[in-house]
């Protein structure tokens, strides 16, 4: 199936059926009416995608133009407990719903089954909300209230598993996304939030790859069995600004994995100290001697051999965070996910679930037809399919409205939402298409 009717059918089955049945489960809907589950998660959807920061005025036009006409004041009656309770749910039904476009036209991530990213966002929420969604702490600047959204990106078909939600507190190490089954063939582009070499192992052993940046004190091994707690000392010895050899990771585990190592420019260099030094300052803390001498090196490690995956590709391939991070600026500053309106709680949380509930399917609106080219520009795409929201709204209950509203979209990512090449400083899609344009040092 291509992917517009994916799209087109999944849209339906979240907003229409899932949404109508979980209205009935969840206690939000006790008597016939206009505003059934269905409803109300779509008034509060398509208000966020066109409107980031709605009023009650705002999802109650939405609710309108989906045929639900109610007031304002109605619909800031029915925000309650379990108003939100069923967006919550709503939201969880969603993630499993996978929408993948074709691969994007890249032949170095072509050469993987897929190319995983994982990434986190922290949405911090009313105090009052702390036995729902405990925070990072009870007291100063820690919230006492927050959620952490998980999400994982395949970034050769654009497929989005989650956002999956967890306590403030918790750390990227426990997220849920990580007990996905492991894909053979796949690259799993780790981040140090959730760095296991027991992970790794596994990976290894079901025939996928795993690339990560070296996680500072990670003891080393080298081929003649010599230990080294510093990683810098062993670069340093080598006595060249370009380093790739063979090496066990871990004391225990003593993994079998490919150093990497790049001597970045001396700018780049103090530019990464002044940051160690502004982060330990905020948090009260001295940057040790290591960690700033560390800084003058880029160093990653993987299991991919160099068959597969040469330095230069690794260092490219290291650089393509900057998508998973790119829809988490979006989330933050295009959505304004982390701002509200409201004040009372259970308006705040209907919002919260709503915004991403817009951002996945806006994701998926992206993917009939804006994946399959390197160059796309993601905020121009999201600001292209708000301008579109309550087209969307009003096509949403004809599966023949809905593909035509969505293929008025496609005209528009096909046409205006791309970014240009540069010359002296290369895009991270560039790189990606010729991996030797990347400057070693």
């Amino acid at each position: 199936m291509s992917t517009l009717p994916q799209v087109a059918k999944a849209m339906q089955q979240v907003l229409t059926t899932t949404a109508r049945a979980l209205g009935r489960q969840t206690g939000f809907v006790q008597r016939e009416s206009l505003l059934d589950g269905a409803a109300f998660t779509q008034a509060w959807v398509f208000a966020v995608m066109a409107e980031p920061m709605p009023t009650w005025e705002d999802v109650a036009q939405s609710a309108a133009t989906g045929g639900a006409p109610i007031t304002a004041q109605g619909i800031e009656q029915r925000c309650g407990e379990p108003a939100a309770f069923l967006l919550h749910q709503v939201l969880a039904a969603s993630i499993t719903q996978l929408v993948s476009a074709e691969p994007v036209a890249i032949p170095l991530l072509r050469r993987f089954t897929s190319v995983f990213v994982d990434d986190s966002s922290t949405i911090v929420l009313p105090p009052v909300l702390a036995d729902l969604w405990s925070g990072t702490g009870r007291s100063g600047s820690s919230p006492a209230a927050s959620l952490k959204v998980q999400v994982r990106l395949d970034l050769s078909r654009g497929t989005l598993h989650g956002p999956a939600l967890q306590h403030g507190r918790s750390c990227d190490s426990r997220s849920p996304l990580l007990k996905l089954p492991i894909v053979p063939g796949a690259l799993y582009l780790a981040d140090l939030g959730s760095w296991s070499l027991a992970r790794f192992a596994r990976i290894g052993k079901a025939g996928a790859f795993w690339l990560s940046r070296y996680l500072p004190y990670t003891v080393l091994l080298t081929e003649d069995g010599q230990r080294w707690d510093e990683v810098w000392s062993l670069l340093e010895a080598q006595g060249q600004d370009v380093v790739e050899m063979p090496v066990r990771v871990g004391i225990g585990k003593q993994l079998p994995a490919r150093l990497l190592a790049v001597r970045v420019p001396r700018a780049g260099a103090d530019e990464r100290r002044r940051r160690l030094r502004k982060e330990a300052r905020d948090h009260g803390k001295v940057v040790s001697a290591y960690l700033l001498a560390l800084a003058a090196w880029t160093v990653v490690l993987t299991n991919a051999p160099a068959s597969w995956l040469s330095l230069r590709e690794a260092l490219v391939l290291g650089r393509a965070r900057w998508q998973r991070e790119m829809l988490v600026k979006l989330w933050q500053s295009h959505g304004h996910g982390d701002e509200t309106r409201g004040k009372q709680v259970w308006r705040v949380l209907c919002e919260v679930y709503a915004k991403l509930l817009a951002v996945l399917i806006s994701h998926w609106v992206m993917l009939t037809e804006l994946w399959e080219y390197p160059e796309r520009r993601l905020t121009k795409a999201a600001q292209l399919i708000q301008k579109h929201a309550m087209h969307l709204a009003s096509s949403l209950w004809s599966l023949t409205a809905l593909e035509d509203a969505l293929n008025v979209i496609r005209d528009g990512l096909r046409v205006c939402c791309r970014m240009n090449s540069r010359r002296k400083r290369p895009n991270t899609y560039q790189l990606l298409l010729d991996p030797d344009l990347l400057i070693l040092a």
